[in-house]
């Protein structure tokens, strides 16, 4: 099941490219990603709400480390939308999608480093396709 939402995330994030692109004409790219958090919290608390995920739950449940990680990782995404946003206005959609996707190589390294989970042969070529397939998208 974890492999049907993980295409459904690449999907939708594909959507995130072509329907922030064409948003970005006219708006500044910082005030957009703003926006666009802004939709999208009050949105997840509408699908928290109606799943009932709130039933039950106290602030004081989440541990102190687990809060700064749920910070961090808040952090690291905010910045994530402005530079991809940033990008998107004033590069090819195309392009600045192919290039975002190298977080996948990221992850496999930082996997490694930071969860123990490890590299295995199909990790390091699958890395350096990727990679490999970023650059020639992305050049003219």
């Amino acid at each position: 099941m974890w492999q049907l939402y993980a295409f459904l995330a690449a999907f939708t994030a594909a959507l995130v490219a072509i329907f922030g692109k064409l948003g970005l004409k006219n708006i500044d790219s910082t005030l957009a990603t703003t926006i666009r958090s802004v939709i999208m919290a009050l949105f997840l608390v509408f699908v928290s709400l109606a799943f009932g995920k709130w039933r039950g739950f106290t602030w004081s449940s989440i541990q102190s480390r687990d809060w700064w990680l749920i910070v961090l990782a808040g952090v690291a995404g905010a910045l994530s939308w402005l530079f991809y946003f940033y990008a998107l206005k004033s590069g090819v959609a195309t392009k600045v999608a192919a290039i975002d996707r190298l977080s996948i190589v990221f992850v496999v390294l930082l996997a490694g480093i930071f969860l123990s989970e490890g590299f295995s042969w199909k990790s390091v070529v699958g890395s350096l396709m990727m990679a490999v397939g970023a650059i020639l998208i992305s050049l003219k």
